[in-house]
Formats: C-alpha cells, structure tokens, sequence
C-alpha cells in the first residue's frame, strides 16, 4: 500500500482545499499519472499516484482542507487482476479456429491523450463525447471537444477500434493526461455486433445522412433542438460552423404567444426566481485576468474627443470603390489602426511591457482586436499591423472576427499582442476606461459617434464627435507621453492626409 500525500505547498501556505479527483476508488491508476488537485490561495497543485495499481481509498474528497503531509488517499500496489481473465479462457479445447481469434481480441489497446493546448494553458474541461464506452469509431473520427480558457480543442480517435471513455463531461484535465482508449480489435467483434444491424438499417442510414458536426456545433444544436439538416453550411466541405448554427437560431421563427389569459403568470410559473450557473472556464479567466491586470498595473486613463468629419467624408467617398477594388467593406477600425501604429512609432513606451526590472520595447505592430462573442470577450492579435494597407487591415479584421464568433480561433491567433483597441461603440458606450491587457502597457478605448454642436473658428456647428479613452499602465508610461500619444491618434483622425504625408 502507498499513501497519497500533500505535498509541500510553498513558503507560507499552511493549508489547500482539494479540487476534484480525476479517479474513483476502485479504478487503476499507473504511477505518475495526475489523481487530484489543490487549490491554495497561490497556485494549484496536481498530485500524482506514487506507485502503479488501484485506488484503494480516497480519504479527503472534494472541497475539503487538507494540510501538508496529510494523507489523501491510499493506494494499493500491483493490483492487475484484468489480464487474468483471458487468460482462463485460452485452455478451453476448441478448434484452431477459435485460438485463432485470441490474438485479435487482445491486439493492443491506444491510449487517447489530452494534446498540448498551448503556451500558459494548464488545463481544460472535458466537452460531451459524441460516442459512447463500446462504440465502434473510425481513425481520425472526431471524438470530444476540451474548453480551455483561451480556445477549444478538438480530439479525434487515433486509430480504428472500440472507444473507452476514462474521463466524463465536465471533468478537468491536463496536457499528457489519458481520457480514453481505443481497443484496435474493433474488426474481431464486428461480427457477434452484426446480427441486428438489419433492423437497424434504417435509422443506421438516416444517421449516415446526417451532416458531421463539431462538438461546438453538436452543443448548440441539442441546446436549442435544432436540425441539422435545415442549417446552411458555410464551413469548408460543407462543414456546419458554429456560426451557422447561431445564425439558425436567430432565423428559426418565434413560438406562438400563450392565451392572453395566462400569460402574466407563465414567466413567474415557469421560471425560478434566482438560479446559479457555473462560470465558464473562459469567464473565470477573463475575471481572473482582468482582476490580475487592476492589481498589478499602475492604471490611469486619459481622454481626449476627436471629430470624426473628415475620416467619415473619406469613407463616404470611396466606400463604393473601395468594396469593388478589395471586396471588403471599407470601416473606422482601419483608419484608427493606422493612426494608432504611427503614434505607438513615436511614442515607444506605450508598445512596451515590464518583465520583472526590465523594460521590453517591441519593434513589431501587433494589435489586439477586442471581439465580443456569446461566451466573452476575446482579443485576436493582428500581426504587423504597420505592414499592411487599409484593406490588409480590414480583411484581417474581418476574418479574425468571423472566427472568434465561430469559435474557430487558435491559441497564436490570441497571443502576443502589443496593444489594444477596444470599441464600445458598437455597442451605444459614450465613454468608458477600458482595463489594459496585461502584460500590455496601453489599451485605446473608442466610443458612440455622437453629433454634438462644436465651435469652429468661431462657430458653432454641429461635428460628428467620438470620445477617446487610453488606458496606460503608469509605471512605464509617463502622463506626458499618454497624452501625447492620444493627442498624436486625434491629430492623425482629424487629419488623415497626414499619415499619407508623414507629419
């Protein structure tokens, strides 16, 4: 018997509440592999089996506090009492035939892996399986989807075989931790399966007609009943995207309103008053994020207002051409990207980040586009940014967008930003101090473009005005270069044959 012991849990932690365990007992466990977490008001610790065999007992569950050196759990060694049983089998006197099919039942079984998820990410939580323990997939069959708290990552079946599934909906797991197997003798019980297969042959056919879905689209299907069938694809090989999906609910047609006279009490009869739902690891994150980002930076905000009469005079203009020229639609965001590269070129601070006493000035343009999406909010990256054109900007924009409201971006698409431009606007905000995004030193806030009377040389006139808002972390960058450099973006809007002139 080994014990499972809390480790050490670091200078001045006394104590660590346990996380959930990723076994039960009476399952094998191998050595190494992670059995349970521990939360401590620092970090989380995972806690390996010490030995290969079974977990015997588990002696502090979920949610309780456990201090260093308590024991969590037992396990017992070298148990594997499994093989025996085939091998009880082997000395029944049949013919050669039946000795014959031995080696296929016992062929080798392929684990099924959690991949690596990416830079930073530690964990993620199990989606629905799309099959069940003892059904039958194909290599390379999509099997589950994992949420991280930046993308989702889909797994699929590494060889062809019979599916066992070690790790349920909603479980956490880790990079290198095994949720599943496939037995790869899936074509020697083929035939005992394949007798009422005949009376199947209808629904068999029906679900072989049926268009392949992610588990990101299987979800929101079932969670509004969907049909599949009835969705437009747009998705590569006709593929149904989540944002297909989506956009089915918003087109489906509206059930027919109750009677009249029991309508005022149906939302109170039908609904609770209050309900608790479980934060979405992406939800935790950016809540844990954003609260690191105020607790660490020095944030300040200042504001400036920029009348926006000449960039939307140039927009009007050519907004036609432009769309026929580059087949994108000509907005404000790349007319602000432009302005915000050439004043991050003069005022360098503001494209910097602190790394512990050093101070790292970036020499590349990597702007961070907030995108609001029904899980939260995201921040694509677009990749040098003073490389590319008004249309270079506007199409990578678009497409960043299009995938971070299908749910199709990747881990590189979210890293490594410089900078960040957040609009509210688009949403009716006035004014706002957006929080930077950290380890960023600068985010730009745009806002609601409002006609508010100006004076002008004299005059009053009515401008077509949008407030300006700079977040900066202050201990990098001075009061004096966040107003110029705000100053710098109104002067380049206000303006824009500047940038065309370099001045």
């Amino acid at each position: 018997m080994a014990d499972i012991l809390t480790p050490a849990l670091g200078e001045s932690v006394t104590e660590a509440t346990i996380g959930k365990w990723t076994k039960k007992a009476g399952d094998p466990v191998r050595k190494d592999e992670v059995l349970v977490e521990l939360e401590t008001d620092k970090v989380s610790l995972e806690v390996v089996s010490p030995a290969d065999g079974t977990l015997a007992e588990i002696k502090a569950a979920d949610g309780e506090t456990v201090t260093p050196g308590a024991v969590l759990g037992v396990v017992s060694e070298g148990a594997a009492a499994a093989p025996a049983a085939p091998k009880a089998e082997a000395p029944k006197a049949e013919a050669p035939k039946a000795d014959a099919a031995a080696p296929a039942a016992s062929s080798e079984t392929v684990a099924i892996m959690t991949p690596t998820m990416g830079e930073s990410v530690a964990e993620g939580s199990m989606g629905t399986w799309l099959k069940k323990s003892g059904d039958t997939v194909a290599k390379d069959e999509l099997l589950v989807e994992i949420e991280t708290d930046k993308v989702a990552v889909e797994v699929s079946a590494p060889a062809a075989g019979v599916l066992t599934i070690e790790a349920e909906a909603g479980s956490t797991v880790t990079p290198g931790q095994q949720i599943g197997s496939i037995a790869a003798s899936g074509e020697g019980g083929a035939p005992a399966k394949a007798a009422p297969a005949p009376a199947n042959t209808g629904s068999a056919q029906a679900k072989a007609d049926e268009p392949h879905l992610s588990p990101a689209v299987q979800r929101v299907v079932s969670e509004n009943n969907l049909d599949p069938k009835a969705i437009e694809a747009t998705g590569p090989k006709g593929n149904i995207t989540k944002g297909d999906a989506l956009n089915a609910i918003n087109a489906a047609p509206k059930a027919a309103p109750a009677a009249p006279a029991a309508a005022p009490a149906a939302p109170r009869a039908d609904q609770p008053r209050e309900e608790r739902v479980k934060m979405t690891r992406l939800r935790q994150t950016i809540a844990r994020r954003l609260k690191e980002s105020q607790n660490t930076a020095a944030q300040l905000t200042t504001f400036n207002e920029v009348d926006m009469t000449e960039v939307m005079a140039l927009r009007s203009q050519y907004k036609d051409a432009f769309e026929k020229r580059h087949g994108v639609k000509l907005g404000f965001m790349s007319f602000f990207t432009k302005a915000i590269v050439q004043a991050l070129h003069e005022i360098p601070a503001v494209n910097a980040e602190i790394d512990g006493t050093d101070i790292i000035y970036k020499n590349h343009y990597d702007i961070g586009i907030a995108v609001g999406t029904e899980k939260g909010l995201v921040v694509p990256v677009l990749r040098d940014a003073d490389q590319l054109s008004l249309a270079g900007i506007e199409k990578g924009i678009a497409a960043l967008g299009k995938a971070a409201r299908d749910g199709d971006l990747t881990l590189d698409q979210l890293q490594g930003g410089t900078f960040t431009i957040t609009n509210g606007g688009t949403y009716g905000s006035l004014m706002s101090t957006p929080i930077l995004n950290a380890p960023q030193s600068g985010i730009l806030g745009m806002h609601n473009i409002v006609q508010r009377p100006m004076a002008v040389n004299g005059e009053v006139k009515i401008r077509p005005m949008m407030y300006l808002a700079l977040s900066y972390d202050h201990r990098i960058v001075d009061g004096k270069e966040a107003v110029t450099f705000l100053v710098r973006v109104k002067e380049l809007l206000e303006d824009p044959a500047r940038a065309l002139l370099d001045l």
